[in-house]
C-alpha cells in the first residue's frame, strides 16, 4: 500500500484530542530507545490488551490439529507450514475488523492473564489457551496452547523491542514457540516470530507489514526459512512470502520445494527444479470456529478483560477522556505496585509460566537450526524459555 493509497483519517480525529495526536508524532519523531515506555492516545487503541493477541495462533485449530495425524515426516513439516501461515493471517490481518485500521493494543500488566478456548471445527476437539504477562519492562507474554483430542500444543512467549524509523514503526518480535506432538513421541518444532513494521501513522490509519525473516526447525531434521516482503511503490504484492522446505543433512544451496503467496490470501508449493506450483493454502477458506471466554463478572481480578474492562467499554462508547483516565488510573496501580515490592525487596513471580534457563528441547533445535541459517537469523542464540508450569512439572 503506497501513501497515496492510505486513508488520511486525521480530519476524524476528536476535536480534543488532536493536540495529544500532535504531541504524539513530535515524541515519536524525537524519541530514542523502546518506544513502549510512551503513552498512545486513546482514540488510537484497541479496546483490548496485547495479551489476548496470542489467541490467533490456533484460530485455525483445523490445521493446528491436522498435523500429527500425517504419517510421512516430510509432510508433518509442511502441515507445520501450512498452520504456521494461518496463525500469521489470523494474528496480523483478520482480526482487524473489515474497513478499519489497525489500533494499538493496551500495553499488558504485569501478571496479566488471559484465558479462552478455540472451540472444534469437525473432529479437531477444544483448544485451550493460557496467557501471562510475565515481564513489564521488557513485556514479555508466555503463551500456551494444548489440544487434547490431537495431542498437540505450543509453548511460547513473545516480546516486542519498538523503534521509530522515518514514517515507520519497528516492531522487533523476539521470543519462540515450541510445537510439541505427543502421539508422536513428542516430535517438536521450533518457530521464531517475524518483524513488525506499522505505517500510516501520520494519517491516523496504522496498518501492519511483516518483515525480515522466520524460521522453523523440526527435530525430524527439516526446516523452513520465511522471507517476508512488503508491496513496493511500483510493483509487488503486499503481505507477500517465500519459504524454501530444507533438510539438515543436505546443501543449505538446495531446497526441496518452494512455497510463496500472501500470508493474507494463496500460496503455491513447488517443487525443487520444477516450474509451476500447485495450490498450497488458502487462508480466506475454512470455517471460524466458536470463541469461548468466561463473562467478565465471572472473571478472576487478574485477568485481562477485567483489569481493562473501564478503558474498553469508555473506547466503546467514544469518550477518550474517560478512556485515557482509566488507562492512567491502571498504570499508576502498577507503578505503586512496584515501588511496595521494590521497598521490601519482594522478587514477583508468575503463576502459570516459569524461566528455565536452559530448556533442553529449544536448546537441541536451536543449535541444529544454527548450523545451517545462522548467517540468515543473526538473533539466533542459546537461551532459555518461559515453560507453562504444568509442563514443567511433567
Amino acid at each position: 500500500m503506497s501513501s497515496e493509497e492510505v486513508p488520511n483519517n486525521v480530519d476524524q480525529i476528536p476535536s480534543e484530542q488532536k493536540g495529544a495526536f500532535h504531541s504524539f508524532l513530535k515524541s515519536l519523531a524525537s524519541f530514542s530507545g523502546d518506544l513502549s515506555a510512551l503513552t498512545c492516545p486513546a482514540f488510537l487503541l484497541a479496546p483490548n490488551s496485547l495479551i489476548e493477541y496470542s489467541e490467533y495462533w490456533v484460530n485455525r485449530p483445523d490445521l493446528f490439529t491436522a498435523i500429527p495425524q500425517i504419517d510421512d515426516e516430510q509432510q508433518r513439516m509442511l502441515a507445520v507450514l501450512k498452520w504456521f501461515i494461518s496463525s500469521l493471517n489470523g494474528s496480523y490481518s483478520s482480526r482487524v475488523p473489515k474497513g478499519e485500521w489497525e489500533k494499538k493494543p493496551y500495553n499488558p500488566v504485569l501478571g496479566e492473564q488471559y484465558f479462552m478456548t478455540w472451540g472444534a471445527v469437525g473432529n479437531s476437539g477444544e483448544t485451550d489457551v493460557v496467557c501471562e504477562q510475565v515481564s513489564h519492562h521488557p513485556p514479555i507474554t508466555g503463551f500456551h496452547l494444548q489440544n487434547d483430542t490431537a495431542g498437540v500444543s505450543v509453548n511460547g512467549h513473545n516480546g516486542q523491542k519498538t523503534r521509530f524509523s522515518g514514517t515507520s514503526l519497528i516492531v522487533d518480535q523476539v521470543g519462540h514457540g515450541v510445537i510439541k506432538l505427543k502421539t508422536r513421541g513428542d516430535e517438536s518444532y521450533l518457530f521464531t516470530l517475524p518483524s513488525l513494521t506499522v505505517n500510516g501513522i501520520w494519517y491516523a490509519a496504522p496498518y501492519l507489514e511483516l518483515t525480515g525473516s522466520t524460521y522453523i526447525q523440526s527435530s525430524t531434521g527439516f526446516y523452513v526459512t520465511i522471507d517476508y516482503t512488503s508491496k513496493g511503490w511500483l510493483s509487488g504484492a503486499k503481505n507477500s512470502f517465500k519459504a524454501y522446505l530444507r533438510k539438515n543433512s543436505g546443501s543449505p544451496k538446495e531446497y526441496i520445494c518452494k512455497v510463496e503467496g500472501q500470508w493474507t490470501g494463496k500460496s503455491t508449493l513447488t517443487p525443487y527444479g520444477i516450474k509451476g506450483g500447485i495450490p498450497f493454502l488458502d487462508v480466506t477458506d475454512g470455517v471460524r470456529p466458536p470463541m469461548q471466554i468466561k463473562p467478565i463478572e465471572e472473571q478472576g481480578e487478574w485477568e485481562s478483560r477485567r483489569i481493562w474492562q473501564k478503558v474498553s467499554d469508555a473506547i466503546l462508547e467514544g469518550d477518550v477522556t474517560k478512556a485515557s483516565e482509566e488507562k492512567t488510573k491502571i498504570e499508576n496501580k502498577q507503578r505503586a505496585e512496584k515501588k511496595e515490592r521494590d521497598e521490601a525487596n519482594q522478587q514477583w513471580q508468575p503463576q502459570y509460566f516459569t524461566w528455565v534457563e536452559q530448556d533442553p528441547v529449544y536448546s537441541a533445535l536451536e543449535q541444529m537450526a544454527t548450523k545451517v541459517i545462522k548467517s540468515k537469523h543473526t538473533d539466533v542464540s542459546p537461551g532459555g524459555s518461559w515453560i507453562y508450569k504444568k509442563d514443567a512439572s511433567q
